[in-house]
Parts: C-alpha cells; structure tokens; sequence
C-alpha cells in the first residue's frame, strides 16, 4: 500500500490549450531516440512516466512525434550500434538512459543533436556537462547521484540487521561508476565496524556465481549497487537472496514490489517524467546548454514484510512508520 501518493499532472484536454509545438508546424513528425541500457519489461513504469512528461510539453506519440526506442537488454557494447541506429532514423532528439557509458557513446557520435540523460552517476565528473546549472554544449537531463546514497542505504540496511557483522557489496565492473560506488560501500561500512565483501557480476550468469561466494564469505546481509544489468535481472536477485536468506538492499522500489527485502532510491518515474518534458521543451526550440541538470527531489524507502516474515526479521517500527510504500 502507498504511503505518500503525488500529484501526477495528466496533459488530457489541456493539451488543447498549449501553443501549437515548433516542429509539429512540419508535416513529418519529429523522431525522438530513446535508448536503454536494459530492457523494455523493466522499465515499464519508466517509460510510462516518460510519455507523460512529453505529454505535458504538447507531444504525444504517435500523433505529433514518433518515439523509437532501443534496449540494450544489459550490454553495454550494444551501445553504439544502437545510437547509430537513432542518428539513422534522423533523430531530433536522443534521451539516454539508466548508463552513463550509453551518454558517452552518444556524445562521441554527435555534438549538434540534443541529447537529455537520466543517469546515476555525476555527469560532471564524467564530463557530460560543464556543470549542472550551465551544462553547455547539447547535453542536459536529470541525474540520480545514487553513488552518494551508498551510505544512507546501507545505514537503513544495518537499522534492519543490527547483529550483521558482515556486509556484501555486488557491482558491474562495467559500469563507469563501480569503482566510485566500491570506495563508498567499503567506507560506509568501516564506518560502522563491519566487514565489507566486494562481488562482482557483469552478465546473469555471473549473478549466481556472486551469491555462492557472498555465502562461502559468510556474509550476513548485502547491497546492490545502481545497474542497468541488475534491474533487468530483479526477480533473478530477489529469488537468489531469498535462497541464501541474504536480507539485500536494493535502489529502486521495483526491486521490492519483486520480492526484495527493501530499496532506497529516487522516484524513477519522477525522474523519467522530468527527462520527457524536457524532451518537449527542446522539441519547442530550447537549448540543451540552457537547461539546468535536474536532481531528485523524492526519495522511497519501501519495504517488502512478506519478505522480511520469510527471512525471520522483524522490522523496527520505527523504521516501518518512515517507509513511504509496505508490500504485504
């Protein structure tokens, strides 16, 4: 059950009221690229979010733009086949998301075509943008930050599992972000005393192996970091934590709604909803350089009991009163 709803703003009949958009005044409908480093059944809510968003600008797909999307179904060397593709189809605008290594590819291919990312990791220390209010070039969107979250999950994991001496840590050695997000797993927990086990899987395959040697290292409860392969791959980990009895933390709220113990994160459908009206607002004749990086401002604890029951955890209740969402 929710716990906080917000408001969604729905285009509906004010649509009819917005100023007719710059490029629906041509007769071809405008293309908009969207790439994912995952794949389509995990993003759904995302996606959904997204449309919205271009909604609210005055575009709706397949009346006045044409949505083409790519999923990259977690291969991250599918990158640049994909985004040659959209640059073929004439692309007016590309929205990248869920990797950060996909923006990369994208900018190394164009720098005239607009491109609007949703992304984890810090897009200036990776030189996506100049900086988030001014980003300069063709290049802006909305960025997670999840790597300084690392910290605050974790301390909602231990609140969970006081007694845990040991703490697992899985990461994508693929990621452009997995050796920042490493430093900060394994200084969130000296922190608390605890030992830190680093594991690494960059294909599903690799997952299971993660999770024998996270048993082998005795370890008492785990957090995965942000990852196109791991969202993809959700009932997979919710099914292998609970065949280990690993009480697991995850960052997004689709992972406990699968079965996970409980996430931490942002609101992604916020987040995907924000990258679509920027889409529009380009599409209207803004520039990626004058449009500031969008942070998130809604954060969701959620808590799956069913999975806490089977697992023999009692959650603290003050801790279930902060949970914005329970899944019974």
């Amino acid at each position: 059950m929710r716990r906080r709803e917000f408001i969604k703003i729905v285009a509906g009949s004010a649509l009819g009221t917005l100023p007719l958009p710059t490029y629906a005044q041509h007769a071809v409908m405008p293309v908009v690229g969207f790439i994912n480093a995952a794949s389509a059944e995990s993003y759904k809510r995302q996606v959904a979010a997204f449309l919205k968003g271009l909604a609210q600008s005055g575009y709706i797909d397949g009346q006045n733009v044409k949505v083409e999307y790519r999923w990259a179904e977690g291969q991250y060397d599918q990158m640049p086949a994909l985004i040659a593709e959209l640059l073929g189809r004439q692309a007016a605008v590309i929205s990248v998301t869920a990797s950060t290594a996909a923006v990369q590819a994208a900018m190394a291919a164009t720098r005239t075509i607009p491109i609007v990312f949703v992304i984890g990791g810090d897009p200036v220390k990776f030189g996506l943008v100049a900086s988030l209010n001014r980003p300069g070039g063709n290049v802006t969107g909305v960025s997670f930050l999840v790597n300084l979250l690392v910290a605050k999950q974790l301390g909602l994991l231990h609140e969970l599992i006081p007694d845990a001496t040991t703490f697992g840590f899985l990461v994508n050695p693929n990621n452009p972000n997995a050796e920042t997000d490493t430093k900060n797993a394994r200084l969130a927990v000296e922190a608390l005393s605890r030992k830190c086990v680093v594991v690494s899987a960059r294909t599903s395959e690799d997952i299971g192996h993660a999770f024998a040697l996270l048993t082998q290292e005795r370890a008492n409860a785990l957090l995965i970091s942000a990852d196109p392969l791991f969202s993809g791959s959700r009932e997979q980990l919710a099914a292998l934590a609970a065949r280990h009895a690993l009480p697991t933390m995850f960052n997004s709220r689709e992972f406990a709604v699968a079965g996970g113990l409980l996430s931490y994160g942002p609101d992604q459908a916020d987040a995907y909803h924000e990258a679509g009206i920027y889409i529009g607002r380009i599409l209207n004749g803004e520039k990626p350089s004058d449009l500031p990086v969008v942070q998130p401002t809604k954060f969701e604890l959620v808590i799956n009991i069913k999975t806490a029951k089977s697992l023999g955890l009692n959650v603290p209740p003050l801790l279930l009163a902060r949970a914005d969402e329970v899944v019974e």
